[in-house]
């Protein structure tokens, strides 16, 4: 019910005055209860919430204190649950004899000095009999304002809430809420055992009403999550929209779905502002609706989580797709490669300032469990903070042992990167991993790579450059024509991951392994020797999940033909430009997973045996050494294949480590 609309007054004296307030609020209640239904015994609460207006973080002062009020904010840290005494029950240790038991009067509790029977009457012979004692939860939780409301060049303010019974629990870091409560103060001790107090008090808020805020974002979902009895709090969303409106809703976002062009509408919907760039917005598309997880009855499980890295030249647009899936997702920390370390990227232990012992603070990737975690600059980042990352993208896990404290953390996330080549252009002439320089096992673990190459071509240069034009002066026409609004955007997925679990077909599994089986065919190549890898296990999860997530994009229960030729179209688009190699212009995954393509392996290899031929007839074992400057010269003199000193260098290495030569300098010798 609405207090404002019924009488303002109330609503006035309800948030100067709300301690009296709500208790005749909860006496009334309860009236009503017992009207109602004669036998109710249990406690009814009125929770208060959606304020006329919520109060800045920093701008609550003393005239607040022991006032109602509503802020926003992020959840940073949850205390363990700490049982709190309700009423205390004592017993004579002389005679047995047990008094009623005793309410806590703010936050004291009066132990009776002798003891109530006549006969006894001993003094100071009471006992607190613990297991007789009524106990309620509680837990304290900092919470810390969002960044949208931080003045410039400030810090975040944090602030202490209460959160007693049925809010327990309700909320977990990484979530932003609006809380509704009463601001207090409390007299903190000049020492523990000493009565006096500090002229300073210490204030935070008892929490009345929590509400997840921030409708834009999608509700993660969670199948392993407590069942709808336990909590009935969380599950009911105030302000929401009753069965009848829920029922039309989805019937319309069913609707959608059975449109033809659906794929393409939701494609032309993500990032609408940027320009092009259909097959990324695909792939994040798919990114979002993620696959399914799969647990097996022997323990073993798949993640459904699909991590995608974007490579490109400055300018491409990659940090703006970044931020705008960072604003969809669910949960998600949006981190960049210089300004994360590798603690801060899964968990540090840090003193907890209220109680002083040492507690595990969770990190980006631990915060943003069953959403996307953003990382930008993705080369910048420090060896160490990236080798963090080789668990959480295929285990899903983050294993901890410092501090005295072993833990092994959820970290179900879907990783985006983003990264520039090295030397900040892509150089065509080099492989992807000379371009890229990241380790190989770590590129291994991404689903696809894009990489978003500045082409210079003057039809589409025009075009962008009015397509940007047009973003300053006026809306463009192409980003009217039917696309859907980010509510709608967002609510289309949430329910996907939420109600659509898809199995595979059996024509599906049977053009998956086809499919997958023709990939590897094509490593042999006509005139080679050696088979090139053209897909390696990962290639097929990678293709399971993608065309699960193309059938949550229908709504469709089952994976069909179409979502694996969707799934295969997409990670060749990916892997075409990131796994050809130059020299014979096929795609190779042995360029991703060892960085050496198997052309360039098959030339090292006839370059040694050809130095170990002409040492052989040019050297005597034992004689006099040679420049490697005259070497090349005898190479060049013989060979047809260009041949540079840094080719030579590394055959004679090769031969070293064989123990048919010695190296010293820029001269060689037999052995």
């Amino acid at each position: 019910m609405n207090i404002l609309d019924y009488d303002e007054d109330l609503y006035g004296k309800m948030v100067r005055y709300p301690l009296e307030v709500l208790a005749i609020f909860d006496i009334v209640l309860m009236d009503v209860a017992v009207r109602l239904k004669p036998l109710w015994e249990k406690h009814i609460q009125a929770r208060i919430f959606n304020l006329k207006d919520t109060v800045n973080m920093r701008e609550l002062n003393p005239s607040d204190i022991e006032k109602m009020v509503s802020v926003k904010g992020m959840i940073i840290r949850c205390s363990s649950i700490i049982p709190e005494i309700k009423e205390a029950f004592f017993r004579c240790l002389v005679c047995g004899y047990a008094p009623p038991p005793v309410p806590v009067d703010r936050g004291r509790i009066d132990e009776p000095t002798r003891c109530g029977r006549p006969e006894c009457a001993a003094m100071n012979s009471m006992t607190l009999v613990h297991n007789r004692c009524r106990f309620a939860d509680k837990q304290i939780v900092r919470l810390q304002e969002t960044p949208d409301a931080i003045p410039e060049g400030e810090t975040p303010h944090t602030v202490s809430l209460l959160m007693h019974d049925k809010l327990v629990d309700a909320a977990k870091p990484g979530d932003r809420v609006e809380v509704t409560g009463i601001f207090r103060a409390m007299s903190v001790r000049v020492g523990p055992n000493q009565r006096t107090v500090k002229s300073l008090f210490k204030t935070y808020i008892d929490c009345l009403h929590l509400k997840k805020a921030d409708k834009t974002r999608l509700q993660a979902e969670d199948p392993m999550e407590r069942d709808a009895t336990s909590d009935s709090f969380a599950s009911f969303q105030e302000g929401d929209i009753s069965a009848a409106q829920y029922e039309a809703k989805v019937e319309k976002l069913k609707e959608l779905s059975r449109q033809p062009d659906i794929y393409e509408k939701l494609t032309r919907s993500l990032a609408p502002s940027i320009w092009e760039l259909e097959d990324v917005k695909k792939g994040l598309l798919c990114q979002l609706f993620g696959g399914t997880l799969v647990k097996l009855a022997t323990g073993a499980s798949f993640r459904g989580d699909i991590n995608i890295l974007l490579v490109g030249d400055p300018g491409t647009s990659k940090s703006q797709l970044l931020q705008y899936v960072h604003k969809l997702a669910p949960r998600g920390i949006y981190t960049s490669g210089r300004g994360s370390s590798a603690v801060g990227l899964t968990a540090y232990v840090s003193k907890d300032p209220e109680t002083g012992e040492t507690v595990l603070e969770s990190g980006a990737l631990v915060l943003s469990d069953r959403g996307i975690c953003c990382i930008d600059e993705f080369d910048k980042m420090s060896d160490n903070a990236r080798s963090m990352l080789h668990e959480v993208m295929e285990q899903q896990t983050v294993s901890i042992a410092k501090a005295g404290i072993i833990a092994s953390l959820n970290a179900r996330t879907s990783v985006l990167a983003c990264a520039n080549p090295s030397g900040s252009r892509y150089n065509p002439r080099l492989s992807v991993i000379d371009n890229i320089q990241l380790p190989p096992t770590l590129l291994s673990r991404f689903d696809l790579i894009y990489l978003v190459l500045d082409k210079a071509d003057e039809q589409t240069d025009r075009r962008l450059a009015r397509h940007l034009v047009a973003l300053h002066y006026e809306e463009p026409e192409d980003l009217r024509v039917d696309t859907l609004d980010v509510s709608t955007l967002t609510s289309y997925i949430s329910y996907a991951r939420q109600h659509i679990h898809p199995k595979i077909s059996d024509e599906a599994a049977e053009d998956l392994t086809h499919g997958y089986v023709e990939m590897r065919r094509r490593g042999n190549f006509p005139g080679s020797s050696k088979k090139v890898i053209t897909a390696t296990p990962r290639q097929i999860e990678s293709l399971i999940r993608i065309s699960e997530a193309h059938a949550r994009i229908r709504f469709s229960e089952w994976v069909e033909r179409c979502d694996v030729a969707e799934a295969f179209r997409l990670l060749e688009v990916a892997l075409q430009q990131s796994a050809t190699d130059h020299a014979t212009g096929t795609i190779d995954m042995d360029l991703i997973t060892t960085g050496v393509s198997a052309s360039e392996r098959i030339r090292r290899a006839n370059l040694v045996t050809a130095v170990r031929n002409l040492i052989m007839e040019k050297m005597q074992a034992g004689g006099p050494s040679t420049r490697t400057s005259e070497l090349l010269e005898e190479m060049r003199k013989q060979g047809s294949v260009e041949v540079h000193l840094h080719d030579i260098r590394n055959a004679l290495g090769t031969l070293m480590s064989e123990g048919f030569v010695v190296v010293h300098g820029d001269n060689f010798k037999r052995v």
